[in-house]
């Protein structure tokens, strides 16, 4: 078990301190027996090592205080293949590129890929090859920006 008092615990305690220094958490990865503790952070200007290091020292000293049984933590970058999973995730990146998985197959196809147009009465807006495609957050089983180079 990760945490004596549960997985949702930690998240809510990760996501307090995080937005508490200023970032945003994007996503929390546990190892398969939960020994490992990844945490995704990002901010509008983006995240440095620095940043990084000062998350992770600050989650470090948290845990202890708040009994979180772990072995290693890892705090870094979402990457630019940024996963998007937050209706406001969608908002601020409209106008970047994305894949978007559904759970439920649409005629078929389940992979979607297109330029984000945002989010219009709580539905993801993506434009594709083939034209608009609107999803509502709980279809979307994946969703990340694909990065341009």
């Amino acid at each position: 078990m990760l945490v004596r008092a549960g997985r949702v615990q930690v998240e809510s305690i990760i996501e307090q301190a995080v937005s508490g220094l200023g970032f945003e958490l994007v996503e929390v990865e546990t190892s398969p027996k939960g020994r490992l503790l990844r945490v995704f952070i990002d901010a509008p200007s983006g995240i440095s090592v620095d940043d990084c290091a000062r998350v992770s020292n600050h989650l470090t000293r948290l845990f202890a205080v708040e009994n979180v049984d772990y072995d290693r933590l890892e705090v870094s970058s979402p990457g630019l293949d940024r996963p998007l999973k937050k209706l406001t995730d969608f908002e601020r990146f409209a106008g970047q590129q994305a894949q978007i998985r559904i759970r439920v197959a649409i005629d078929g196809q389940r992979n979607f890929a297109g330029v984000l147009e945002g989010v219009d009465d709580g539905k993801v807006l993506l434009v594709t090859d083939k034209g608009r495609v609107a999803f509502g957050l709980d279809q979307i089983d994946k969703a990340r920006l694909v990065p341009k180079f």
